[in-house]
């Protein structure tokens, strides 16, 4: 079983920053890619960045540019930098770890962005 642990949400201004983590409890060489995604209130939950085991990342079209999905083996965490959040980028942040059996979640962490 793999547990997440997800922390660095909260309220910031449209403009601002804030880094998620998310702590794994085995190593990025169990995990096959780590997700981010997200959730607003009445929406469906979207991938907004994904990075492999090989280290090579996507992001969706609406965070290009803005957010920025990166990794420390040694510590098994995974981070998104959110830069220029918008109002829009509003909404509960989930982690994913993706194996070779199952998928495993985060508990979601809130980010909310105020115009």
């Amino acid at each position: 079983q793999v547990q997440l642990v997800e922390s660095g949400g909260g309220l910031v201004q449209a403009g601002g920053s804030l880094r998620l983590s998310c702590a794994a409890s085995v190593t990025m060489f169990s995990i096959n890619a780590m997700e981010w995604y997200r959730q607003a209130p009445g929406n469906q939950r979207e991938s907004v960045a994904r990075i492999t085991r090989s280290g090579s990342t996507d992001y969706a079209d609406s965070v290009k540019g803005r957010f920025t999905i990166s990794r420390d083996n040694a510590k098994n965490t995974v981070y998104l930098q959110m830069n220029s959040l918008k109002p829009e980028d509003t909404a509960v942040y989930y982690c994913k770890a993706l194996t070779g059996y199952s998928d495993y979640w985060g508990q979601g962490t809130q980010v909310t962005v105020s115009s």
